[in-house]
């Protein structure tokens, strides 16, 4: 159970859905300590947290062994997000997601065994690889390449689920697994990569919208609002996961584009470039699990969240003269 007031250590706190879970957690009262190496974070994600007396960040490589961290306290709870999350970086650092998935999800899952603190694990979606069964429930197994090009985040992830569950069945840890589906919104890097802050930076300068592939693959988005109200829903239950988190709505790779396009009112053309490799072809939660178990569910309309996400691109990549479109 959690108790209010209570010290919260968010690992890759300073990244994009960190920097928010960190946000709520001080606004609902909590101490929070963020610990992220800024590898892929960034201290500007967390620079308003910081004046607060309840917020620290700690700048620290959680791979490190335990021995070599600093004195960041005593969690009620530890939250592990750590890791590159976009196909650029991790295809970048492929050895640091690796690590961080094995050794920073070791260290943090000793970390809240030792103080019997519940352990909130950021998973992913891409366990489930190129999805046979669709919509996705968490029993199912995935269709994973475990030598493929996004084989080192995919493979990471799982291995970090597997450690969850033993530390639970041979050391007691109370944890709580969550796969997170693609999620957006305000603090994305306009250049990691990912399609939907490609889509925007792309309108708002001009630029053709480049889908990858026919743009006929699916996805599901989630804005960053809705996807921490259900891991703070999980973080608060009993439940041990997995659960998905994320949106059930299916919109195609092009409609996506095409809504971009029609928000921000660009003259832009919406192009194809070529594919990446191993890119899943459909993917969907059932989110059936965290709707009777946890009651959430998003409700964040795809259109607003996009607004609200353009509108921070606007304010805060250049393209100011589009804010006036998009507020």
């Amino acid at each position: 159970m959690v108790s209010a007031g209570e010290h919260v250590i968010v690992i890759g706190g300073a990244g994009f859905i960190g920097s928010h879970v960190c946000e709520r957690l001080l606004h609902r009262g909590h101490q929070v300590t963020c610990v992220d190496s800024l590898i892929t974070g960034s201290a500007g994600n967390v620079s308003v947290l910081r004046r607060s007396e309840n917020f620290r960040l700690v700048e620290f490589d959680v791979t490190s062994p335990l021995r070599e961290w600093p004195d960041i306290g005593v969690p009620g709870s530890v939250f592990h997000l750590a890791s590159p999350a976009s196909p650029r970086d991790y295809q970048r650092l492929p050895i640091e997601t690796l690590r961080v998935g094995a050794r920073g999800t070791e260290n943090a899952l000793e970390l809240a065994t030792r103080h019997s603190a519940r352990f909130l694990l950021a998973s992913t979606s891409e366990v489930y690889g190129d999805p046979a069964e669709h919509p996705q429930r968490e029993s199912y197994w995935g269709n994973v390449n475990p030598v493929g090009p996004r084989s080192m985040y995919d493979e990471a992830k799982r291995y970090a689920e597997a450690l969850a569950v033993a530390y639970h069945a041979k050391r007691g840890t109370n944890i709580a697994i969550a796969r997170i589906f693609n999620t957006y919104g305000p603090r994305m890097r306009a250049d990691d990569g990912r399609m939907i802050p490609n889509f925007i930076t792309q309108a708002l300068s001009g630029a053709p919208l480049t889908v990858a592939g026919t743009g006929t693959q699916t996805r599901s988005i989630c804005y960053i609002d809705d996807t921490v109200s259900g891991l703070l829903a999980l973080w608060r239950s009993d439940l041990t996961g997995p659960v998905n988190i994320g949106n059930p709505q299916e919109l195609t790779v092009r409609q996506l584009a095409e809504e971009v396009r029609a928000i921000t009112g660009t003259a832009s053309t919406v192009t194809t470039v070529a594919g990446a490799a191993d890119d899943p072809r459909r993917r969907c939660p059932d989110i059936t699990l965290a709707r009777t178990e946890l009651g959430w569910e998003p409700e964040i309309g795809l259109r607003e969240g996009l607004h609200r996400t353009i509108a921070w691109f606007a304010r805060n990549t250049g393209g100011a003269e589009k804010a006036a479109r998009t507020g």
